[in-house]
């Protein structure tokens, strides 16, 4: 019997934290009020309701924020920071290729030139 009772605990928790950290357009039927007191005042039946019927599986869940949110604004600005990296070496990779090419353009216009010397000396 204990299991039982710690299995429905955990589901009321489950479901009163879901209906909580949900935005009210995620909420269907009732507004969260309601909710949250249907699966406080019927705990098995309000839970087993709400993940049936008010739960919205359609819609994606967004992210809740923890803890300080100077650290998610270092994350997103070293993440452009990254971005801008990756962009100087693409930037840098360009230059290289370029570099390279017009290198071996030089070195094939320099063997064709000694190429035509060498047939206009044996002519």
């Amino acid at each position: 019997m204990p299991f039982l009772s710690l299995i429905l605990l955990v589901v009321v928790v489950a479901a009163l934290v879901d209906i909580i950290v949900r935005d009210d357009s995620q909420v269907r039927h009732l507004p969260k009020l309601v909710w949250i007191l249907l699966v406080v005042f019927l705990p098995l039946i309000g839970s087993a309701v709400w993940f049936i019927a008010g739960h919205d599986w359609t819609a994606a869940r967004p992210a809740i924020p923890l803890g300080d949110p100077r650290r998610q604004e270092e994350a997103t600005a070293r993440l452009a920071s990254d971005a801008d990296t990756q962009a100087q070496l693409a930037a840098l990779e360009a230059e290289i290729e370029r570099s390279e090419r017009e290198e071996r353009i030089r070195r094939l216009e320099a063997e064709l030139q000694a190429k035509r010397r060498g047939e206009s000396a044996d002519a």
